[in-house]
């Protein structure tokens, strides 16, 4: 393997869904309610879709939003990620820094909320590429934006491995020939990353299996 793509909510960060619940919490709504309507309400998945794609704007998709749960739109997209949704998860980063350090090409694939909700500190040191849904009209699991990220990686599916915490997400790459891990906690998709690389994450270094 000679490449690793992974998505950033829920992945590089705490949990998106998590965060969801916190919002729900705070402004009344149903336990679940929030992520509940982006899966099975066709107004609030629309929103959703034509959000991540890039063709509404940040104001727009907090209007639709707010109509469609009847709260408050100023700054709904702040109050939605204050549960945490975009706290990045440093374990994950560090593990990614170290496998692109030892050669692996790296690169974040994401269906975004915007361009300017990324904390972009450790991008330069740990990607090699980026791919934002909004910046190429298509979104996960749409299976036309997976070969972007692997021509931005100058990469072939079979050897790359992708990381996402979504299960709807990972079976598109897994049908062009990647090797796919599902994010559940940073443990386990570190231990996964060390098998399916050969590589023993130790810290801030790495250590080639043979070599320990």
């Amino acid at each position: 393997m000679r490449g690793l793509i992974v998505d950033w909510g829920g992945v590089l960060t705490s949990g998106v869904f998590d965060a969801f619940d916190a919002f729900c919490a705070a402004e009344g709504l149903p336990p679940g309610r929030i992520a509940d309507a982006f899966r099975t309400e066709p107004a609030a998945r629309e929103l959703l879709v034509e959000f991540e794609c890039g063709r509404i704007s940040p104001a727009e998709f907090e209007a639709g939003l707010a109509a469609h749960h009847g709260v408050d739109p100023e700054n709904l997209l702040d109050r939605l990620f204050v549960g945490g949704a975009d706290s990045v998860d440093v374990s994950m980063h560090d593990a990614v820094e170290a496998l692109h350090d030892a050669g692996v090409r790296t690169a974040v694939l994401s269906n975004a909320w915007g361009t300017d909700r990324y904390d972009r500190s450790r991008w330069d040191a740990i990607f090699d590429a980026v791919v934002l849904s909004c910046e190429h009209g298509v979104r996960k699991p749409d299976p036309a934006i997976y070969p972007i990220a692997l021509d931005a990686l100058g990469l072939p599916a079979a050897e790359c491995v992708f990381v996402d915490d979504l299960g709807g997400n990972l079976k598109p790459a897994r049908a062009l020939g990647m090797t796919t891990i599902r994010h559940t906690d940073a443990a386990s998709t570190i231990e996964q990353l060390e098998r399916i690389f050969g590589i023993a994450i130790v810290g801030d270094r790495t250590v080639k299996e043979g070599q320990r």
